[in-house]
């Protein structure tokens, strides 16, 4: 009971103590979550349907992407492909939630027989990238894939080289083969978009009318320009209505950022130049000494490598083969400068001949001389080529192989060096043992079509760039610059007293992944989307090819929603619409109940101009060259007047009012076919439904980028 008494007397201590011990507990625990949810946070890319997309799964996605699309396109910038591979996975994404809601599959099935057909745009481009050809048709060839899949495993073995040749074209051809199942789901999406588009035959006949029926019109005008702005009036109020009246066109689906800048290029100076071009005539010299051209291109740091194979013109950029032709073989020719790529380049052909631009092949891969011998002789004596290939574990299937395909490579072995000179020069039949630094490799040439001019070039080709001492004055000018202006205003003001340009950026998004006109800019975006406004960054190296430096001043935020009424491009608009309107009431004023252009013309003869537009349909907008301005409201009061009368209302139009005459109407020979217009007018009304179907299931999609904090 004293213990009970002594608790009692103390409780309110007591439940201090213990509040603070759950207290401790609770905070603790909440710690852990918040560090938790913090790094779950920090891993996650982005989100798409409330659907949270981990750094790990997109990084895969994105290396599959980018891999896949440069075998296609192996020039394509890569900034830009990292863009196309995020549209890509959103739109994917928002396709199969609304596929899936509606039942709507592909199945395998569908996706075979569009392969059958083999005229799929994505097919055709499997078919120009793999060689996957029928030599008939032109179209892809779906016999040669199936041949290369089912013996994919026993062909990768054959050799290291084939191994990470076979692999690499699996891959893409699964990549491909995805992205066909993909588009297919797109397509019936809007083929059910495009179901619920119907026309009749009442808007089929307004359609062929719209188009058949032409008039020539007498037009007296008053261009807006003819009233001075500063005798408009415009207050906050009217623009303020009119922001309320276009609101809808200020709607942004996500946040936006503004900056200005300076981009200043590191370019050579004359001592670099100077340098470079020594460098390139030893080059030169050494091509005339005959030292060997795989070893000139590789010490002379060529921007280019030296196959060793003869391709075609299409190998190289324009400044290169257009030289070609009028080289002799032997000859060398350089340093020449190029204005194209602004390099210094030396050229040696070293040789020239009419080879066949497809050729048809097949191989078997065995280990030994004596194995290969063997191989040799029964090839050689008639026997069945697969036949004796599936004894060694091959297909020894027939391939198409085009120029294409090798001759924009970044890099060739000796062996395969050897194998493509000899599938070039072998002829149809011939059979050969090509020794190899891990077996020897049995060939024959089946096939040889297309017969085009291939070169034999080596070029060395090296970028007119900036010296280490060159770069450095660069940077250091521009940082003493920075140092001593830190902020927008003063950056703005004395930027170009010290021979700097401040550029704006007004519609920076995490969207686009980079800042549109600044090369290599990732780190930069990450910047501007955590900075506060009114900051300035520091120096960045940016660029294509790490050759120019930026600061940047973050000058507004907008966030998601609508744009505000002060942003300076909104103000701008807002400001021009409400000026028309304006002026267009006054010249409406001054318009108003005339009977004839004679009239129009005395209602102001200072403003009021003629001139006359023949061939006006109500299919397009009616093109007023006075004014420099399409006037589709022009083209819809054209039809509504009857011909020979005036038009007695005032035309309100984009550059202009108007006020006409018709004086000729006439219907183009063509005869109404109900059927044809009802399905034309059908597909004009999807494709306006598609593009805002498409846009408002974005931005019901709630996708949120965060892209610019990895990548």
């Amino acid at each position: 009971m004293a213990a009970l008494g002594k608790i009692r007397s103390r409780g309110t201590f007591l439940i201090i103590i213990i509040g603070l011990g759950l207290f401790g507990f609770i905070a603790g625990d909440m710690f852990r979550s918040c560090e938790t949810t913090g790094r779950m946070r920090s891993t996650r890319v982005g989100e798409v349907l409330g659907e949270k997309i981990g750094i790990e799964d997109y990084q895969n996605y994105l290396n599959e992407f980018v891999e896949c699309t440069k075998i296609g396109a192996p020039q394509a910038d890569e900034d830009q492909i990292r863009n196309m591979a995020w549209q890509n996975y959103v739109q994917s994404k928002i396709i199969e939630n609304e596929a899936d809601k509606l039942g709507l599959a592909v199945t395998t099935e569908e996706v075979k027989n569009v392969m059958v057909q083999g005229t799929n745009q994505v097919l055709m481009e499997v078919a120009n990238v793999t060689g996957m050809v029928n030599q008939q048709t032109g179209r892809f060839d779906i016999n040669m894939y199936n041949e290369f899949i089912n013996n994919y495993n026993t062909n990768r073995n054959t050799s290291p080289q084939a191994a990470e040749y076979y692999e690499k074209v699996y891959k893409y051809l699964a990549f491909k083969v995805k992205q066909l199942r993909q588009q297919l789901l797109a397509q019936k999406y809007q083929a059910l978009l495009a179901s619920a588009s119907l026309s009749n035959p009442v808007e089929a006949k307004f359609l062929f009318d719209a188009e058949k029926q032409e008039s020539d019109i007498e037009l007296a005008y008053v261009d807006y320009k003819a009233i001075n702005d500063k005798d408009v009036q415009v207050s906050e109020s009217d623009l303020k209505s009119k922001y309320e009246e276009k609101k809808e066109m200020f709607k942004i689906p996500e946040e936006i950022r503004s900056i200005k800048y300076i981009l200043v290029k590191k370019e050579a100076s004359q001592a670099d130049r100077t340098a470079l071009y020594k460098a390139m005539e030893k080059c030169a010299q050494q091509f005339k000494d005959g030292v060997e051209p795989e070893k000139v291109v590789r010490e002379g740091r060529s921007n280019i490598a030296y196959l060793g194979v003869p391709v075609t013109k299409n190998a190289f950029t324009s400044d290169i083969s257009t030289r070609l032709d009028s080289m002799s073989v032997g000859a060398v020719m350089g340093p020449v400068e190029s204005k194209f790529d602004n390099t210094y380049n030396v050229i040696k052909l070293i040789g020239k001949n009419m080879l066949p631009d497809s050729i048809q092949y097949r191989t078997i891969a065995v280990d030994t001389k004596v194995k290969a011998d063997s191989v040799f002789n029964a090839v050689k004596a008639g026997g069945d080529f697969e036949a004796i290939a599936k004894k060694y574990g091959q297909g020894g299937e027939k391939v198409w192989l085009t120029t294409s395909q090798y001759e924009r490579a970044s890099n060739m072995t000796k062996d395969n060096q050897t194998i493509f000179n000899d599938i070039n020069t072998l002829a149809t039949n011939e059979v050969k043992i090509i020794p190899m630094a891990q077996g020897n490799l049995i060939l024959q040439v089946t096939d040889r079509k297309a017969m085009v001019q291939k070169y034999d070039v080596a070029v060395v080709k090296r970028d007119i760039t900036f010296s280490d001492e060159t770069s450095h004055a660069i940077s250091d000018k521009f940082k003493q610059f920075v140092a001593g202006h830190q902020t927008i205003d003063a950056i703005t003001k004395d930027a170009a007293k010290a021979g700097y340009q401040v550029l704006d950026a007004k519609n920076v998004l995490t969207s686009q992944g980079q800042i549109q006109g600044i090369g290599n800019s990732r780190d930069a975006l990450k910047w501007v989307f955590e900075a506060k406004k009114g900051d300035v960054s520091e120096v960045m190296t940016v660029g294509a090819n790490r050759d120019e430096i930026l600061v940047m001043g973050l000058t507004d935020i907008y966030p998601k929603g609508y744009m505000a009424m002060d942003n300076e491009d909104v103000k701008n608009y807002l400001q021009q619409e409400v000026l028309r309107d304006k002026k267009a009431e006054k010249i409406i004023a001054k318009l108003q109940g005339v009977k004839s252009i004679a009239d129009a013309v005395k209602a102001d003869n200072k403003i009021v101009k003629t001139d006359s537009i023949n061939q006006i349909t109500l299919a397009a907008p009616t093109f007023v060259g006075a004014v420099q301005s399409q006037e589709p409201a022009l083209s819809g009061a054209v039809a509504a007047t009857p011909k020979g009368q005036f038009c007695t209302h005032p035309v309100k139009g984009y550059g202009g009012v108007y006020v006409f005459k018709v004086n000729d109407r006439r219907t183009l020979d063509g005869k109404f076919d109900a059927k044809d217009y009802e399905a034309r007018a059908a597909q004009q009304n999807m494709q306006s439904i598609s593009r805002s179907a498409f846009q408002e299931l974005f931005l019901n999609a709630d996708v949120k980028d965060n892209r610019y904090l990895f990548f």
